[in-house]
């Protein structure tokens, strides 16, 4: 069985972070016998409603529908500064390693060459970014998502000022923010769209909360984000103003009255067919794209609203990203 050891970092001694990687297989190295040695690499947390814990869903649902063909292990919660250090020893333990967050990115494309006989995978990294020969991007197309969110946004505000706040100032969340303001002039041309707030943190709820006070104090009454656990933070800002926001991208119980809706977006999806196409030898090192206009789908929009200008909204950005008549950014 592969034991549960601490992640450790070999730089001038052996250095070790209070760091798990979790998992159970037969044998002890990459490869081990007839199974697939698959690690999950999750820098924030499983429980914070948000990509991590989306991910952790599919990494749950691989080891119990694999769990014959498949040795898998995860990792939560590292800091920043030992993602490198991090990746280099889950590499050195697993034939495949994916990696969920577009923060990662710098690190991996360090770590991915010095491991050539490692198949890597990023989820959530530049959808520009050049694929290294052992490296493969998984995009899920969060500026889609939030194209609907902001359509949907600007069709249920009643003050006709919408926002965005944002974690960390990643090319994704970029686009995402310029995607939710094109969505929502799309839905209403004269809606004002606030300049986004990026708090340099996905799993912050006090810089979130202060964000989201800030967007709600300038007028808007309908906020999208892209938080994971700051969405905590939001939710209360919302609560103490009157106001809402979008959830996700774990949908949520529309019962809660501060929630306008849900994108939804199934990161585990993802992991699931990371896993599938090297079991089945079709995996390359390639960008691959999820969403709105996939047919590998894992992107939706829930309206917690019975005003039918919403769902109308909805469905028109919807189809018009599926045409293709709009870019969402």
């Amino acid at each position: 069985m592969k034991r549960t050891l601490p992640i450790a970092v070999i730089a001038a001694g052996a250095l070790a972070f209070g760091l798990t990687a979790c998992g159970s297989s037969d044998g002890d190295g990459p490869g081990a016998g007839d199974t697939l040695s698959v690690g999950v690499f999750l820098p924030g947390s499983v429980n914070d409603t948000g990509f991590m814990q989306s991910a952790y869903a599919g990494y749950n649902r691989v080891k119990e529908s694999l769990g014959d063909k498949v040795d898998a292990s995860h990792v939560e919660q590292v800091a920043a500064a030992d993602y490198q250090q991090a990746l280099q020893r889950f590499a050195s333990e697993n034939d495949l390693v994916i990696a969920v967050g577009g923060q990662t990115d710098a690190d991996l494309r360090k770590v991915a060459p010095q491991f050539p006989e490692v198949k890597f995978v990023e989820i959530g990294g530049p959808a520009d970014a050049e694929p290294l020969p052992n490296l493969a991007y998984y995009d899920p197309q969060q500026a889609e998502a939030e194209f609907v969110a902001g359509a949907a946004a600007a069709a249920s505000s009643k003050a006709g000022v919408v926002g965005f706040v944002g974690g960390v100032e990643l090319p994704a969340i970029v686009n995402s923010a310029k995607a939710f303001a094109n969505g929502a002039t799309f839905t209403k041309s004269d809606v004002k769209v606030l300049a986004p707030q990026y708090v340099g943190d996905f799993n912050d709820p006090a810089k979130a909360k202060q964000a989201a006070g800030t967007a709600y104090a300038s007028g808007a009454d309908v906020l999208s984000q892209i938080v994971n656990l700051g969405k905590q933070g939001m939710e209360q800002a919302a609560k103490e103003t009157g106001n809402r926001l979008s959830g996700g991208p774990i949908p949520g119980d529309c019962a809660n009255t501060v929630y306008s809706g849900y994108v939804r977006t199934d990161i585990g999806t993802e992991v699931e067919y990371a896993v599938n196409s090297v079991l089945d030898g079709t995996w390359q090192a390639e960008q691959v794209p999820f969403g709105l206009t996939s047919d590998k789908r894992g992107t939706d929009y829930v309206v917690c609203s019975d005003d039918p200008a919403v769902a109308s909204a909805v469905d028109r950005a919807k189809t018009a990203i599926a045409d293709r008549t709009v870019q969402p950014y």
